[in-house]
């Protein structure tokens, strides 16, 4: 069993949550923060569609991600992240969603009680979805790409659901970017044409 190894990223100024479900084992970390596997493209997404450049956020010589200038871009968007899941366990010991037992899901109202000017939450995943949709008593998950709205803790939220930025989801990098771009797009997040 493993408790989640982060502390929830949360800048007073984000309107914005993105919520994936458990991070990979910490054997395939490249830094102590949210997508840290080199073979995760998230920091490839964002780069691409607010900076035109997949690698904004890459350090090629280590093959790494720079932690600090990814938390800055996420304050100054206002953008927040953390996980579905707070305990998990890892039945085959990998990465995958399709093996990962959720033990704890996250207090949502604790977190969104941190960040009150959030009123979007996105979902980086199929069981990151589905967790988040149980947490709101929602049966139906929106189709990826896609949003519903609800009322939580007297809160209109718009929520959404993203294809995965991992590289075991079988879509191209721009495809993925493509999708991330309409939603920031439509959130009033400036991205590049």
């Amino acid at each position: 069993m493993e408790n989640h190894p982060l502390e929830p990223f949360l800048p007073s100024t984000a309107k914005l949550l993105m919520l994936g479900s458990f991070p990979p084992p910490p054997e395939r970390w490249t830094m102590n923060f949210y997508y840290p596997n080199f073979q995760n493209d998230m920091w490839r997404i964002l780069g691409l569609i607010f900076f035109g450049d997949k690698d904004n956020f890459v350090v090629c010589k280590d093959k790494s991600f720079d932690e600090g200038r990814i938390r800055q871009f996420l304050i100054e968007k206002g953008i927040a992240l953390y996980d579905t899941v707070t305990v998990a366990v890892r039945q085959k010991g990998n990465a995958s969603d399709r093996f990962l037992e959720i033990i704890k899901p996250v207090d949502l109202c604790s977190l969104l009680s941190k960040i009150p000017l959030c009123t979007t939450i996105v979902t980086t995943g199929q069981k990151a979805t589905e967790t988040l949709m149980s947490l709101l008593g929602i049966h139906q998950t929106p189709p990826v790409g896609a949003s519903i709205e609800t009322v939580f803790l007297n809160r209109k939220i718009r929520c959404y659901r993203m294809p995965s930025s991992s590289r075991a989801f079988p879509q191209p990098l721009t495809d993925k970017a493509a999708v991330y771009a309409r939603m920031f797009t439509l959130e009033n997040m400036h991205v590049i044409d």
